[in-house]
């Protein structure tokens, strides 16, 4: 088995590449469960149903760039982007995750005794398709 480094994650949001400004990201993928159970069972049974799906990452803030993460994403709030998603970085062969977000939420939080970080909640929209990078 060989381990993957975080580090080389990349993330794009709306084509502009916040990956420099990320320290964390997380994909959650969920599916409906639905309960079929009929009389005479001795057990629930259950169903799948509809895929569902939400991506956070944050990191630290940074005010000079014009691609930030202040930039990129918080006049996107609110409005479906495209988003891509490369676990092992960029490279022939290795896996990337496209989708359809919406951006649910932006934060900005200011500690008074550390840098000012951020992060930003996307709720997917449609399938998630995986590929092998060409």
């Amino acid at each position: 088995m060989a381990y993957v480094h975080g580090k080389d994650t990349v993330i794009t949001v709306a084509t502009k590449d916040i990956s420099a400004y990320c320290k964390t990201s997380s994909y959650e993928g969920s599916a409906d469960v639905h309960e079929t159970t009929g009389y005479g069972k001795a057990a629930k049974t259950k169903a799948g149903g509809l895929l569902d799906g939400k991506f956070t990452c944050g990191g630290t803030y940074d005010n000079t760039a014009l691609t930030g993460p202040r930039n990129a994403l918080k006049p996107l709030l609110g409005t479906t982007v495209a988003v891509v998603r490369k676990p092992e970085g960029t490279g022939t062969g290795k896996p990337q995750d496209s989708f359809q977000a919406v951006v649910a939420k932006y934060v900005e939080t200011s500690p008074v005794d550390d840098m000012v970080t951020w992060s930003a909640e996307f709720e997917i929209s449609d399938v998630i398709t995986t590929s092998t990078q060409p």
